[in-house]
């Protein structure tokens, strides 16, 4: 990925029995934690990795989700899930993230979320690393000041 390119990730996954209901449709909330690894991934390609973020004691928090369910996944498919950084503000940042069939692209899911980056145990907001609004020009949210 090079300097201003936007940050993106695929990540992969199996549905595992647990996921599933007794007909073997994906449960709803089971969508939320595949993204949740890709976002996971995602953050350390950002400068948000998990021992650093330790170190620091700032974690990225989500703030807010909105999915749309377009189609189920069942037990035993291959899920890809994509997720890529959206737009960056002060105070908080937006990931997309899609989730398709590995066989034939079916789109299955698109959600996205909003998410500050909070100083820990305090739980007080920060703004977003300047770094950020220099490396991703692109990604500076319009018409909202970057606020």
């Amino acid at each position: 990925m090079s300097a201003h390119e936007t940050p993106h990730l695929e990540t992969f996954e199996e549905v595992m029995f647990f996921d599933t209901d007794a007909g073997g449709v994906v449960h709803n909330i089971a969508y939320l934690r595949f993204v949740e690894t890709n976002r996971t991934r995602l953050a350390a390609l950002i400068g948000l990795d998990v021992a650093g973020m330790m170190q620091r004691q700032q974690f990225p928090v989500v703030v807010r989700t909105e999915i749309d369910y377009r189609r189920s996944a069942c037990f035993a498919e291959r899920l890809i899930v994509r997720g890529w950084l959206d737009s960056i503000e002060r105070a908080r940042f937006w990931c997309r993230f899609e989730i398709v069939r590995a066989p034939n692209g079916e789109q299955l899911i698109t959600c996205r979320q909003a998410l500050a980056l909070v100083q820990m145990p305090k739980a007080k907001p920060l703004r977003l690393p300047s770094a950020w609004r220099e490396q991703w020009p692109g990604l500076i949210a319009a018409g909202r000041g970057g606020n």
